[in-house]
């Protein structure tokens, strides 16, 4: 095996790790704008819910009114009706009283319906409320947790990027332009084992001549398929001990 090949995997290796590294931090972000737009969404559910539960008291308050305003009117036209001098007269003032009391029962009736919609919007009220007071835990423990794991990757990153440039430094200046095209062009992933007779990462098979120089380790080859280096890792052989 060439002695590039190590400082090659090592290279990729740290590569590797700081692109996952990369992506989990700018990944963070998204998370948290996604539970807070949730959370946003539930906090005006539950705005628009109190919003509902106000204008239903108004409503039940304002029919309220309406009954002790016809009653008042209703007690004025009795007494009215006692000072009627003439048949027609008093059959007007009977004839507004019944309206009245179709007003006065029709308020009802509407009172009843705001109670029963009041009672279903009073409980997600109070349900929402409970809910969302957890959520907002939860997202806060979610930023908080965030916050500490970008920290880390950070810090892992800075570590690695001094690695990476340890390791860069001991590969010929001419290798490390060709990892730098290889990795550019296969995202990452930049050398590959040779098992079976192929190479490990594109799966094409490899000519006799070209496995035979890998095996020797004279110098650091390309796969003739994909581009990427190829390295040969001879297997092990076990020696069996012979039993007595």
């Amino acid at each position: 095996m060439h002695p590039d090949t190590r400082l090659v995997s090592q290279l990729q290796a740290i590569d590797l790790r700081m692109a996952e590294l990369e992506k989990e931090v700018a990944a963070l972000p998204k998370h948290i704008a996604v539970i807070e737009k949730t959370l946003e969404s539930h906090q005006r559910r539950l705005e628009a819910d109190r919003a509902a539960l106000t204008a239903n008291q108004k409503d039940r308050k304002k029919f309220e009114g309406d009954i002790q305003m016809h009653e008042q009117k209703i007690s004025k036209l009795r007494d009215q009706m006692l000072g009627a001098k003439t048949n027609e007269q008093y059959k007007a003032f009977q004839h507004e009283i019944e309206y009245l009391q179709n007003e006065i029962r029709t308020a009802e009736d509407r009172i009843l319906e705001l109670m029963s919609e009041s009672e279903s919007l009073d409980v997600a009220v109070k349900t929402a409320e409970a809910a969302l007071k957890e959520e907002k835990k939860l997202v806060e423990g979610e930023k908080t947790l965030a916050r500490e794991r970008t920290a880390a990757d950070q810090a892992q990153l800075k570590q690695l990027q001094a690695e990476r440039i340890g390791a860069a430094a001991q590969l010929p200046k001419a290798t490390l332009t060709e990892y730098e095209r290889i990795r550019k062009k296969w995202h990452g992933v930049v050398i590959a084992e040779a098992t079976s007779g192929r190479c490990a990462a594109c799966q094409i098979v490899l000519r006799p001549q070209y496995l035979q120089d890998l095996k020797k380790g004279d110098h650091l080859m390309t796969c003739e398929s994909c581009g990427r280096f190829l390295y040969y890792n001879p297997p092990v052989r076990v020696e069996m001990t012979p039993t007595a």
